[in-house]
């Protein structure tokens, strides 16, 4: 398969890397101007799950291919779309005169509704999916991690000839695929998990202040109480991890998240030291939502003061 990444960021690259130790070709499209910058290669230090534990670390420096535009009479036969989601209607309208024959894959973190948001783009051709990787660049270094499951999804609607190619292509590369029938559903609580750690993040300063405070990681706990009353609202099914969040003590969550997850030795931990995403817009969103709903969600309200667009 011949695979078009949108944008050079850690999630795409991460992917691109393990389709093309699979076999298939992929190449990036970048901003203009971009190409110049980033250089002729990346610089890998990831982990990669899919391996035995002593070959899991990755070094690398990793030649990719990279161009400014997309042109109309490509040969693509996957468009990977994994942007931020305020970025995602501006791609869409980039991408849609030009997505020829390619299938898109939506590989997104996304809280509005996706097929709203892609309209532009023949909704045939689109494949919805999740990353389970993370990490960040310094300059031209990559520091991630990929995890073995790869998170796939219609919208209670049978899987398409395209959705059955994608899961396939995930598959030679190695990846377990999981399949979610209500991806809808399966959005709006990774999200709303985002948003509750997102809060501690604008409380305490960074990710990695947020995952090494006892309080803040109990405080994800007490924001996901908050945040399955909007779920709700929205007409989500609750997810298992929002209905146990939802249900423990704060300090219980906050030892489980310390110890299962964000183990200072653990891979989970050592990727948010490199996590540079904006927080606040997502927080803002749910807010929206929070309010057009009636919801009181007091401590999400109590950190808008700490946003800034």
């Amino acid at each position: 398969m011949k695979i078009l990444i949108f944008g050079r960021g850690a999630i795409g690259s991460q992917y691109a890397w393990a389709f093309e130790k699979a076999g298939h070709i992929t190449e990036f499209y970048v901003r203009e101007g971009r190409k110049a910058e980033y250089g002729s290669h990346v610089d890998l230090e990831m982990w990669d799950t899919r391996r035995e534990k002593k070959d899991r670390l990755v070094k690398e420096k990793w030649p990719i291919v990279m161009h400014e535009e997309m042109k109309e009479d490509h040969d693509y036969d996957l468009i990977f779309l994994s942007v931020n989601p305020e970025q995602v209607s501006n791609a869409a309208k980039y991408i849609a005169p030009r997505v020829g024959q390619a299938t898109v894959l939506f590989f997104s973190n996304f809280w509005q509704d996706p097929k709203e948001a892609l309209s532009p783009i023949p909704p045939s051709q689109i494949v919805y999916g999740f990353p389970s990787a993370g990490g960040g660049f310094e300059g031209n270094s990559l520091y991630g991690g990929l995890y073995k499951t790869a998170e796939l999804g219609t919208f209670n609607t049978a899987p398409t000839k395209r959705d059955l190619e994608v899961r396939e292509l995930f598959s030679s590369a190695g990846f377990k695929v999981k399949s979610n029938k209500d991806f809808q559903s399966w959005l709006w609580n990774h999200f709303a998990f985002n948003v509750a750690m997102e809060v501690e993040v604008l409380k305490s300063g960074s990710f990695k202040n947020a995952v090494s405070s006892s309080e803040s990681l109990a405080g994800i706990g007490s924001n996901m109480k908050e945040l399955a009353k909007v779920l709700e609202a929205k007409g989500a099914k609750l997810g298992a991890l929002t209905k146990v969040l939802r249900i423990l003590p704060p300090k219980v969550v906050g030892f489980f998240l310390s110890k299962m997850v964000f183990s200072p030795n653990g891979m989970s931990y050592a990727l948010v030291e490199h996590n540079h995403y904006k927080v606040g817009p997502s927080v803002l969103e749910v807010i929206a939502d929070a309010r057009k709903y009636g919801i009181d969600t007091p401590r999400l309200y109590d950190v808008e003061r700490f946003i800034t667009l």
